[in-house]
């Protein structure tokens, strides 16, 4: 293309000097690399799943409950009862004649931990003994009235931790609520 040179005053001995036009850069290989990268980004990535932790329910089609075959041998059984102010209190067995006393815990490695630990092998060895190495120690958790959620998520995070065989939430009984008050873990 012919440039039109315009300055000057008619050639009269000065030198005509052309015009420096700055380079263009064409952006356009650029940009479309770029959406093509983040579409690539953003089709290979997974988004962060929700973290959810397994909850085991009790079955609902239990007809007769006096014909269940259900039944846990107290050996195998640990109830957790969570009061308030952070406490907990456990037993092993039934609550009317328990094998081991209700004993007060804290939350943590060295409190409820350590006993659940020790449950999950005394829950084993009374398994193989009995002749079904895959039994192990059920666990019922019952959370008060006054407990905070904080707690019932820390004691979930327990079983996870120690891996019993089954675990579930229940309802505490009155006379368990009774117990939590005498011993000072429910406080009104």
């Amino acid at each position: 293309m012919a440039e039109l040179n315009t300055g000057g005053d008619g050639g009269k001995g000065k030198k005509v000097r052309s015009k420096k036009s700055n380079p263009g850069v064409d952006l356009t290989a650029m940009v479309d690399l770029a959406f093509l990268l983040i579409t690539f980004f953003m089709l290979t990535t997974t988004l962060s799943k929700p973290q959810a932790m397994p909850l085991p329910m009790p079955d609902k089609d239990v007809k007769d409950p006096q014909n269940d075959k259900t039944k846990i041998p107290e050996e195998r059984m640990m109830t957790i009862l969570i009061g308030s102010d952070n406490k907990i209190l456990w037993y092993m067995g039934k609550f009317e004649a328990p094998s081991v006393p209700p004993t007060e815990a804290a939350f943590g490695k060295n409190g409820i931990r350590k006993d659940l630990l020790k449950n999950v092998e005394i829950g084993k060895e009374f398994a193989k003994r009995e002749g079904k190495p895959e039994q192990g120690l059920v666990v019922n958790i019952k959370a008060s009235d006054k407990s905070s959620y904080k707690n019932l998520v820390d004691i979930l995070d327990e079983m996870a931790i120690t891996k019993p065989q089954l675990f579930a939430i229940g309802d505490m009984t009155p006379g368990e609520l009774d117990l939590m008050k005498q011993t000072g873990v429910y406080k009104e």
